[in-house]
């Protein structure tokens, strides 16, 4: 019995640490709860089965057909995006009083969630019948550049870099709209499913293809144009953190590249900086490191390695 109480005193002092040290260092005792990282990529499971119908299906699919059939789907999608809106904007909201150390301010205005999540949550739907025309010119892209695809159904079903791009296209529209955490949970959970690391910050043209895709890497203020095709471990990367005097880092400048229209850029290729941009219908050869700007239908390459043969001893 001793040890019994030794032991629960001992977790008892555990337990007593860990939540001084969570309200000492994140205030997360009186946080308000985190969207749910199941919850939110379940709406994105059901939005994708929505925007390629009869490729990507939920086990539950309506029994009704046409316009009703959608919009009793969009039902149950619109009130699980408006919860998790809702947590995410409560939340972020106590987290930036945190940061500012007005914690214990008040502005003398009460923010109702549930209204502005309400309204979120309809202009994103809105957006979803154009989401799904740059998606399928996405997937046309896609089966246009790859003689190994044998149909379009081929490439929604089963390539990473289709799967990026969806998930990637709902998030930045979220992302647009002011919708925080909820983008970066899901290209981040993207990223860890498919080795495609796309920011919902970027801004990507219609008919954008990745092939392969992995360590594919695009960051927050990249800009692509239409019909950019990338292959895999493309890095369109920054080429320094800008920080101001004293030392904290200068966000919100565009520190990624520009890719214009029709630019395909080959394997292990890196791009750096944000004023460099690679001009209408470039091609950027494999392994190519750029800190610098291309004019259009330029060609760039670097010269062939001298090869070495000799018998094996």
């Amino acid at each position: 019995m001793r040890e019994v109480a030794a032991e629960l005193r001992s977790l008892e002092q555990i337990a007593k640490l860990l939540i001084e040290q969570q309200s000492c260092c994140s205030g997360a005792g009186d946080a308000a709860l985190l969207p749910s990282v199941n919850g939110v990529m379940s709406i994105v499971r059901d939005l994708r089965s929505l925007l390629f119908p009869g490729v990507h299906a939920s086990d539950a699919v309506s029994i009704f057909p046409g316009i009703n059939g959608v919009r009793l789907r969009l039902l149950p999608i619109q009130a699980r995006l408006k919860h998790e809106i809702v947590r995410a904007l409560e939340h972020s909201r106590q987290a930036q009083l945190r940061i500012h150390n007005s914690e214990h301010k008040s502005s003398g205005t009460t923010i109702n969630y549930a209204t502005a999540a309400t309204s979120l949550t309809a202009a994103f739907l809105s957006r979803l019948p154009e989401l799904q025309q740059k998606l399928a010119s996405d997937v046309v892209a896609a089966f246009n550049g790859d003689p190994a695809a044998k149909t379009q159904e081929e490439i929604i079903l089963c390539y990473p870099g289709i799967e990026a791009i969806t998930v990637y296209r709902i998030a930045h529209e979220l992302l647009i709209l002011g919708v925080p955490y909820l983008p970066r949970i899901m290209t981040e959970w993207a990223h860890r499913e498919t080795g495609i690391d796309i920011h919902p910050g970027a801004k990507i043209g219609g008919s954008f293809f990745i092939d392969h895709g992995t360590g594919v890497v695009i960051g927050e203020t990249c800009e692509i144009g239409s019909q950019v095709t990338l292959y895999q471990g493309v890095t369109l990367g920054a080429w320094s953190f800008p920080r101001d005097e004293d030392g904290n880092l200068i966000r919100g400048t565009k520190r990624h590249p520009t890719l214009e229209d029709c630019v395909t850029v080959y394997s292990n290729a890196t791009i750096l900086g944000g004023t460099t941009v690679i001009g209408t219908g470039s091609q950027i050869g494999s392994s190519v490191s750029l800190n610098r700007s291309v004019p259009p239908n330029t060609i760039v390459t670097i010269e062939k390695p001298s090869l070495k043969f000799r018998e094996v001893a």
